[in-house]
């Protein structure tokens, strides 16, 4: 999808994979205020508070496609944490997501 998930591994319809692009892209752009790795694995993404439904509902549709991501949301009064976490196989794909996250890093 978009060059950062290797073809083998996403499920996600040709067609459809520029739009969820699109989506994680406004995402991103629209809310996200941080971004932490922990290890090639392990990322926290952080959204502005009220991103929590949009936020679980394109990971749940996310992990549909592409069931190596283990995704956790948590809510908290000021924020929303994204965890994410890849298999070791699969780190380029979490440092790919970082990149479209963060371009300018």
């Amino acid at each position: 999808m978009s060059g950062w998930v290797p073809v083998e591994a996403c499920t996600l319809p040709t067609v459809e994979q520029p739009l969820r692009a699109a989506e994680l892209d406004s995402l991103f752009a629209e809310a996200l205020t941080n971004v932490e790795q922990h290890a090639p694995t392990t990322a926290t993404f952080t959204f502005a508070p009220g991103h929590a439904e949009r936020v679980r509902d394109l990971t749940v549709r996310e992990a549909a496609c592409c069931s190596f991501f283990n995704f956790t949301v948590i809510a908290q009064a000021n924020h929303v944490d994204l965890f994410v976490e890849v298999p070791g196989s699969r780190a380029d794909v979490l440092t790919g997501l970082i990149q479209i996250a963060c371009p300018d890093s």
